[in-house]
């Protein structure tokens, strides 16, 4: 490598072109709620498949670094140690109720992507924990999800959905009708020490498959 040539230093982020939009919820305190921009990239292959995602509060040129976030499959976090498993939040909500949008890519292929995620789990740190301080300041601040309704900051979805010109109630509306499943209904995590859990808030932790009339 010469001086001077960038693009050979450049590869570890040059993959990290897949964004999307989520809010993410502390664990240790789900009333704390963060829009969170999240630039992805996978890394490796197979059983060992994953993507490691660089989070910031906005799209703009000066947006804050918030933390990363790494996402695996169900059969990879089903491998890991119970007190290992207690740090990765599950993105079924998330995909059902419209919680998580990429507006830049088309309607299939958003669908196809969330169909994807949706039985993926994240392991979300926050190294900024309050983006409105000038600096980070305090420690590391484990994230969680949203996982059933009426759970998420209305103001922030508002915001949001004028953002990027959606609706979280259309998309919410879409992706049931289209994945055909109903939508988990999981109370947020009484603790740090909480598993997560992707369909149900107790028994066997499996989808339903959605009624129609």
């Amino acid at each position: 490598m010469n001086r001077g040539e960038v693009g050979e230093v450049m590869g570890a982020v040059d993959n990290h072109g897949l964004f999307f939009c989520g809010f993410h919820v502390a664990k240790n305190n789900p009333t704390f709620q963060v829009t969170t921009m999240h630039y992805c990239g996978m890394r490796g292959e197979g059983d060992q498949e994953m993507h490691q995602c660089l989070l910031y509060d906005s799209v703009s040129p000066g947006a804050k670094l918030l933390g990363v976030e790494y996402i695996v499959s169900d059969k990879v976090f089903r491998s890991l140690p119970k007190d290992e498993q207690k740090y990765w939040h599950p993105h079924t909500y998330e995909v059902l109720g419209g919680g998580l949008v990429a507006p830049v890519m088309s309607e299939q292929a958003e669908l196809e992507f969330m169909e994807f995620l949706l039985t993926t789990w994240g392991k979300t740190w926050h190294t900024w924990p309050d983006p409105s301080t000038p600096v980070p300041l305090g420690e590391p601040l484990l994230m969680w999800s949203l996982t059933g309704d009426g759970q998420a900051n209305a103001d922030l979805v508002a915001q949001r959905d004028q953002q990027f010109g959606v609706s979280t109630a259309k998309v919410h509306k879409e992706r049931i009708e289209a994945i055909g499943y109903e939508v988990p209904q999981v109370p947020l995590p009484e603790s740090v020490a909480t598993l997560g859990r992707q369909w149900t808030a107790e028994g066997e932790d499996s989808p339903t498959v959605r009624r129609t009339s």
